[in-house]
């Protein structure tokens, strides 16, 4: 007698965890909104870091402009994203009679607002004798990320960007140090740069704040744990999107089938082979519908799989 054994079929799971941010909903709801109002919105820098998204609002009239853009716009409305931005943005707005919508994330705006408030209170510190040397404001973050940007810009552009210990080689230490996080970096990162620090410190006072949003960071657990739950994993994000970067390390850490995608079109049948599980996840700056059709996808290349595999 002949049998025929017929080969499973994988599950295929979304991740429940993944997806835009509270931030980057807020953001795009407001745009949203403002299309359906109007038909047309500028916003200062791609919405959100996901091209795949970026297109689909474009399509509803939303256009991306640079900050080189805002002196040519004679008035309108301007989206400001979560991201947040520097009070020169604000200024440069004003002046232009651009009417603004925005949609910072409260976390970032937070942060800004700590930030300026050390600031300020050492710069009046200083003029009045009341210390003898200004402290280095440290962000722990991607040089010329927005939200970066955003950051140093409440001292006046005098904060020092650092991405890892190395770049402290070149970092005067001495005197007073605050330390700051973009709201998207890794604890780990972050704890990293604290203990180098601490080493390399002899004299001044070093002060260092937490400033991760915690919605972001738990993901890392999450995902780790959903990535290590399936044979094969799909992530999908943008190729701007810092989060995805880290997202992306914390499920190859565990699941070194893991695969990175932008779109539906990049997924490969080879790497679905002989997997019972596929599970698809991806950044915070990664739309639910994108997940779903490169779920999708991944359904319509197992199911060819299987069918040439039983011919």
């Amino acid at each position: 007698m002949n049998f025929t054994m017929k080969r499973l079929i994988p599950t295929i799971e979304i991740d429940s965890n993944s997806g835009f941010c509270f931030g980057v909903v807020t953001a795009i709801n407001k745009a949203e909104a403002e299309l359906e109002r109007s038909g047309r919105l500028a916003c200062l820098g791609d919405i959100v870091h996901n091209a795949s998204e970026v297109e689909r609002l474009r399509l509803r009239g939303l256009q991306t402009i640079t900050h080189q853009d805002l002196d040519r716009l004679g008035g309108g409305t301007v989206l400001l994203r979560a991201h947040g931005e520097p009070p020169s943005t604000y200024d440069t707005l004003r002046r232009n009679d651009i009417t603004v919508i925005d949609a910072t994330c409260p976390v970032v705006l937070r942060l800004q607002r700590r930030i300026k408030q050390a600031y300020d209170e050492a710069k009046r510190a200083f003029r009045s004798g009341e210390i003898d040397k200004m402290p280095l404001f440290l962000i722990y973050g991607k040089e010329g990320h927005a939200e970066v940007n955003g950051l140093v810009g409440q001292t006046e552009g005098n904060a020092v960007v650092i991405q890892d210990t190395g770049q402290l080689d070149s970092t005067d230490l001495s005197g007073d140090v605050l330390l700051y996080s973009q709201t998207t970096k890794s604890i780990d990162g972050f704890r990293r740069i604290v203990d180098e620090i601490k080493r390399r410190k002899s004299d001044g006072n070093f002060q260092y704040f937490d400033t991760i949003c915690r919605q972001v960071a738990n993901r890392s657990v999450k995902i780790r744990e959903f990535a290590a739950g399936h044979e094969v994993v799909i992530f999908v994000t943008g190729a701007k999107s810092s989060n995805g970067k880290v997202l992306l390390q914390e499920c190859l850490k565990v699941n070194p089938r893991t695969r990175s995608v932008t779109e539906s079109s990049e997924v490969r049948s080879e790497w679905l082979e002989g997997a019972a599980s596929i599970g698809i996840c991806g950044a915070t700056s990664t739309p639910a519908w994108l997940m779903e059709e490169v779920a999708g996808k991944a359904a319509e290349l197992v199911s060819g799989n299987r069918q040439a595999a039983e011919k």
